[in-house]
């Protein structure tokens, strides 16, 4: 890996209007990554980068994150083999958050199959006081996960 391409924090107005990369990490050294396909602008997953794996996503333009629940960092696709080449990385206002805009080289991005981690939806106005039952929607498994995370 190189030197860090990330410029110190400054004020509100170089951050907001700037032209430097100067990532807001969370107390635990974390930015939120919004994942979205480049070409249905899909909502595929969010997850999160410490500064080695947003540096790496930079440099290889391929997607790593920071496993909160592993504590370590991952490139997605390692195990599956899909791959999240990335088309375009944008940051907020504040840079507190990113964008990454990709192109998957498998059918789904989700552990569970799917082609989004985000196939059930929650449903509004509903009685007051009484439970919340999900509705799965786009929730057909594109691929299988008990065959590509096999155990090898």
């Amino acid at each position: 890996m190189t030197e860090s391409p990330f410029a110190p924090r400054g004020t509100a107005a170089e951050i907001e209007e700037g032209r430097a990369l100067a990532p807001k990490f969370d107390k635990d050294g974390l930015i939120t990554a919004v994942v979205t396909d480049a070409a249905s602008g899909d909502l595929l997953m969010l997850a999160h980068m410490n500064a080695q794996a947003l540096q790496l996503t930079i440099e290889t333009a391929q997607a790593h994150f920071y496993s909160r629940s592993r504590n370590k960092l991952w490139k997605k696709g390692e195990e599956s083999g899909h791959v999240l080449d990335v088309t375009e990385l944008r940051v907020d206002c504040d840079q507190d958050a990113v964008q990454i805009k990709v192109r998957q080289s498998g059918p789904g991005v989700c552990h569970t199959g799917r082609h989004s981690c985000f196939y059930r939806a929650v449903p509004l106005g509903g009685d007051k006081g009484k439970g919340v039952t999900l509705e799965f929607v786009d929730a057909e498994r594109v691929f299988d996960p008990a065959k590509v995370y096999e155990k090898k």
